[in-house]
Protein backbone atom coordinates (compact mmCIF):
# COMPACT_ATOMS: atom_id res chain seq x y z
CA UNK A 1 0.00 0.00 0.00
CA UNK A 2 1.52 3.33 -1.07
CA UNK A 3 1.86 6.24 1.34
CA UNK A 4 -0.29 8.41 -0.93
CA UNK A 5 -3.11 5.88 -0.96
CA UNK A 6 -3.04 5.46 2.81
CA UNK A 7 -2.87 9.20 3.48
CA UNK A 8 -5.77 9.78 1.06
CA UNK A 9 -7.85 7.13 2.78
CA UNK A 10 -7.09 8.56 6.22
CA UNK A 11 -7.94 12.06 4.99
CA UNK A 12 -11.36 10.83 3.86
CA UNK A 13 -11.97 9.31 7.28
CA UNK A 14 -10.78 12.35 9.26
CA UNK A 15 -12.72 14.75 7.02
CA UNK A 16 -15.93 12.72 7.41
CA UNK A 17 -16.16 12.39 3.65
CA UNK A 18 -19.80 12.54 2.52
CA UNK A 19 -19.95 9.39 0.36
CA UNK A 20 -17.96 7.52 3.02
CA UNK A 21 -20.34 8.50 5.83
CA UNK A 22 -23.37 7.68 3.69
CA UNK A 23 -22.14 4.15 3.04
CA UNK A 24 -21.19 3.60 6.69
CA UNK A 25 -24.55 4.91 7.91
CA UNK A 26 -26.52 2.55 5.67
CA UNK A 27 -24.28 -0.37 6.63
CA UNK A 28 -24.91 0.21 10.33
CA UNK A 29 -28.63 0.77 9.77
CA UNK A 30 -29.05 -2.49 7.86
CA UNK A 31 -26.88 -4.61 10.15
CA UNK A 32 -28.30 -3.25 13.43
CA UNK A 33 -31.86 -3.74 12.15
CA UNK A 34 -31.13 -7.32 11.06
CA UNK A 35 -29.42 -8.26 14.33
CA UNK A 36 -32.22 -6.68 16.38
CA UNK A 37 -34.89 -8.64 14.53
CA UNK A 38 -32.86 -11.86 14.68
CA UNK A 39 -32.30 -11.38 18.44
CA UNK A 40 -35.98 -10.71 19.16
CA UNK A 41 -36.85 -13.95 17.37
CA UNK A 42 -33.81 -16.08 18.17
CA UNK A 43 -33.22 -15.49 21.88
CA UNK A 44 -36.74 -16.54 23.03
CA UNK A 45 -36.61 -19.55 20.69
CA UNK A 46 -33.20 -20.54 22.12
CA UNK A 47 -34.63 -20.23 25.63
CA UNK A 48 -37.59 -22.40 24.66
CA UNK A 49 -35.22 -25.07 23.32
CA UNK A 50 -33.18 -24.87 26.52
CA UNK A 51 -36.13 -25.53 28.84
CA UNK A 52 -37.63 -28.23 26.63
CA UNK A 53 -36.98 -31.79 27.72
CA UNK A 54 -34.67 -33.88 25.58
CA UNK A 55 -36.49 -35.52 22.68
CA UNK A 56 -35.87 -36.26 19.03
CA UNK A 57 -37.72 -33.13 17.79
CA UNK A 58 -35.56 -30.95 20.03
CA UNK A 59 -32.38 -32.73 18.95
CA UNK A 60 -33.36 -32.38 15.31
CA UNK A 61 -34.17 -28.68 15.70
CA UNK A 62 -30.87 -27.93 17.44
CA UNK A 63 -28.97 -29.92 14.81
CA UNK A 64 -30.66 -27.99 11.99
CA UNK A 65 -29.83 -24.61 13.49
CA UNK A 66 -26.25 -25.67 14.14
CA UNK A 67 -25.94 -26.71 10.50
CA UNK A 68 -27.52 -23.48 9.26
CA UNK A 69 -24.78 -21.45 10.96
CA UNK A 70 -22.64 -22.34 7.96
CA UNK A 71 -25.32 -21.48 5.40
CA UNK A 72 -23.61 -19.91 2.33
CA UNK A 73 -24.60 -16.24 1.99
CA UNK A 74 -25.16 -16.56 -1.77
CA UNK A 75 -27.77 -19.26 -1.12
CA UNK A 76 -29.60 -16.91 1.25
CA UNK A 77 -29.32 -14.16 -1.34
CA UNK A 78 -30.79 -16.42 -4.01
CA UNK A 79 -33.66 -17.48 -1.72
CA UNK A 80 -34.57 -13.90 -0.82
CA UNK A 81 -34.19 -12.82 -4.46
CA UNK A 82 -36.63 -15.52 -5.60
CA UNK A 83 -39.11 -14.53 -2.90
CA UNK A 84 -38.99 -10.81 -3.67
CA UNK A 85 -38.59 -10.85 -7.47
CA UNK A 86 -41.58 -9.95 -9.62
CA UNK A 87 -42.26 -13.63 -10.30
CA UNK A 88 -41.93 -14.52 -6.61
CA UNK A 89 -44.69 -14.78 -3.99
CA UNK A 90 -43.73 -11.44 -2.42
CA UNK A 91 -42.91 -9.63 -5.64
CA UNK A 92 -45.92 -7.32 -5.36
CA UNK A 93 -44.39 -5.76 -2.25
CA UNK A 94 -41.66 -4.12 -4.33
CA UNK A 95 -38.90 -4.82 -1.81
CA UNK A 96 -36.20 -6.14 -4.14
CA UNK A 97 -33.17 -3.83 -4.44
CA UNK A 98 -34.10 -1.92 -1.29
CA UNK A 99 -32.50 -1.74 2.17
CA UNK A 100 -35.44 -3.78 3.48
CA UNK A 101 -34.45 -6.70 1.25
CA UNK A 102 -30.93 -6.46 2.62
CA UNK A 103 -32.25 -6.52 6.19
CA UNK A 104 -34.28 -9.64 5.38
CA UNK A 105 -31.24 -11.40 3.91
CA UNK A 106 -28.99 -10.50 6.84
CA UNK A 107 -31.66 -11.54 9.35
CA UNK A 108 -31.92 -14.98 7.76
CA UNK A 109 -28.13 -15.30 7.86
CA UNK A 110 -27.75 -14.19 11.47
CA UNK A 111 -30.78 -15.94 12.98
CA UNK A 112 -29.35 -19.51 13.03
CA UNK A 113 -26.10 -18.22 14.53
CA UNK A 114 -27.90 -16.44 17.37
CA UNK A 115 -30.19 -19.39 18.07
CA UNK A 116 -27.38 -21.97 18.09
CA UNK A 117 -24.95 -19.95 20.22
CA UNK A 118 -27.64 -18.72 22.62
CA UNK A 119 -28.99 -22.25 23.07
CA UNK A 120 -25.52 -23.52 24.05
CA UNK A 121 -25.23 -20.85 26.74
CA UNK A 122 -28.81 -21.10 27.99
CA UNK A 123 -28.65 -24.90 28.22
CA UNK A 124 -25.75 -24.57 30.67
CA UNK A 125 -27.67 -22.05 32.75
CA UNK A 126 -30.77 -24.26 32.71
CA UNK A 127 -28.78 -27.23 33.96
CA UNK A 128 -27.57 -25.10 36.87
CA UNK A 129 -30.99 -23.66 37.70
CA UNK A 130 -33.09 -26.80 37.20
CA UNK A 131 -33.32 -27.69 40.93
CA UNK A 132 -34.37 -24.12 41.74
CA UNK A 133 -37.01 -24.08 39.01
CA UNK A 134 -38.36 -27.40 40.23
CA UNK A 135 -38.60 -26.24 43.83
CA UNK A 136 -40.40 -23.04 42.82
CA UNK A 137 -42.61 -24.91 40.32
CA UNK A 138 -42.11 -22.22 37.72
CA UNK A 139 -43.98 -22.39 34.45
CA UNK A 140 -42.02 -22.83 31.23
CA UNK A 141 -42.57 -19.19 30.31
CA UNK A 142 -41.18 -17.97 33.65
CA UNK A 143 -38.23 -20.32 33.33
CA UNK A 144 -37.47 -18.80 29.93
CA UNK A 145 -37.66 -15.25 31.28
CA UNK A 146 -35.43 -16.15 34.20
CA UNK A 147 -32.85 -17.78 31.93
CA UNK A 148 -32.76 -14.83 29.55
CA UNK A 149 -32.24 -12.42 32.45
CA UNK A 150 -29.57 -14.45 34.25
CA UNK A 151 -27.66 -15.12 31.01
CA UNK A 152 -27.90 -11.55 29.71
CA UNK A 153 -24.13 -10.97 29.83
CA UNK A 154 -23.38 -14.22 28.02
CA UNK A 155 -26.08 -13.49 25.46
CA UNK A 156 -24.54 -10.10 24.73
CA UNK A 157 -21.55 -11.88 23.22
CA UNK A 158 -23.93 -13.87 21.00
CA UNK A 159 -25.61 -10.71 19.73
CA UNK A 160 -22.23 -9.07 19.06
CA UNK A 161 -21.09 -12.15 17.17
CA UNK A 162 -24.23 -11.89 15.05
CA UNK A 163 -23.51 -8.23 14.34
CA UNK A 164 -19.96 -9.12 13.32
CA UNK A 165 -21.28 -11.55 10.74
CA UNK A 166 -23.90 -9.12 9.47
CA UNK A 167 -21.62 -6.09 9.01
CA UNK A 168 -19.07 -8.16 7.05
CA UNK A 169 -21.60 -9.77 4.69
CA UNK A 170 -21.27 -9.03 0.98
CA UNK A 171 -22.72 -11.82 -1.21
CA UNK A 172 -26.35 -11.87 -0.11
CA UNK A 173 -26.75 -8.10 0.27
CA UNK A 174 -25.29 -7.49 -3.18
CA UNK A 175 -27.72 -9.97 -4.75
CA UNK A 176 -30.87 -8.55 -3.16
CA UNK A 177 -29.74 -4.93 -2.77
CA UNK A 178 -28.18 -4.45 -6.19
CA UNK A 179 -25.40 -2.18 -4.87
CA UNK A 180 -27.28 0.93 -6.07
CA UNK A 181 -25.51 4.21 -5.34
CA UNK A 182 -27.24 6.32 -2.64
CA UNK A 183 -29.81 3.55 -2.15
CA UNK A 184 -28.37 0.15 -1.23
CA UNK A 185 -24.60 0.60 -1.32
CA UNK A 186 -22.99 -0.60 1.94
CA UNK A 187 -19.40 -0.95 3.10
CA UNK A 188 -18.63 -4.42 1.81
CA UNK A 189 -20.28 -3.98 -1.58
CA UNK A 190 -18.62 -0.59 -2.04
CA UNK A 191 -15.20 -2.07 -1.29
CA UNK A 192 -15.77 -4.76 -3.91
CA UNK A 193 -17.04 -2.26 -6.51
CA UNK A 194 -14.38 0.41 -5.98
CA UNK A 195 -11.60 -2.17 -6.05
CA UNK A 196 -12.86 -3.57 -9.36
CA UNK A 197 -12.91 0.00 -10.77
CA UNK A 198 -9.39 0.71 -9.53
CA UNK A 199 -10.67 3.48 -7.21
CA UNK A 200 -8.68 2.26 -4.24
CA UNK A 201 -8.80 5.32 -1.99
CA UNK A 202 -12.44 4.96 -0.97
CA UNK A 203 -12.10 1.17 -0.83
CA UNK A 204 -9.08 1.49 1.46
CA UNK A 205 -10.85 3.96 3.75
CA UNK A 206 -13.82 1.63 4.08
CA UNK A 207 -11.54 -1.37 4.59
CA UNK A 208 -9.74 0.41 7.43
CA UNK A 209 -13.04 1.31 9.07
CA UNK A 210 -14.33 -2.24 8.68
CA UNK A 211 -11.19 -3.49 10.42
CA UNK A 212 -11.73 -0.96 13.21
CA UNK A 213 -15.36 -2.08 13.62
CA UNK A 214 -14.22 -5.72 13.77
CA UNK A 215 -11.62 -4.88 16.41
CA UNK A 216 -14.22 -2.96 18.44
CA UNK A 217 -16.60 -5.93 18.29
CA UNK A 218 -13.88 -8.28 19.51
CA UNK A 219 -12.93 -5.83 22.27
CA UNK A 220 -16.57 -5.65 23.33
CA UNK A 221 -16.79 -9.45 23.36
CA UNK A 222 -13.73 -9.65 25.58
CA UNK A 223 -15.06 -6.93 27.89
CA UNK A 224 -18.37 -8.74 28.28
CA UNK A 225 -16.56 -12.02 28.92
CA UNK A 226 -14.41 -10.45 31.63
CA UNK A 227 -17.48 -8.81 33.18
CA UNK A 228 -19.25 -12.16 33.26
CA UNK A 229 -16.22 -13.82 34.89
CA UNK A 230 -16.03 -11.04 37.49
CA UNK A 231 -19.74 -11.35 38.18
CA UNK A 232 -19.43 -15.14 38.60
CA UNK A 233 -16.55 -14.73 41.04
CA UNK A 234 -18.61 -12.52 43.35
Amino acid sequence: MSDGLLSGALHRIIAFDGPLMEVIGLSLQVSVSAVTIASLIGLPLAALLAVTQASWPKTLTVTVFNALMGLPPVVVGLLVYLLLSRAGPLGSWGLLFTPTAMVIAQTILVLPLIIALAHQKLALFFEEYTPLFASLQLSRARQMRCLLFEARFALTTTVLAGFGRAIAEVGAVMMVGGNINHVTRVMTTTIALETSKGELELATALGLLLIVITLLINAALEAVRMLAIARGAQ
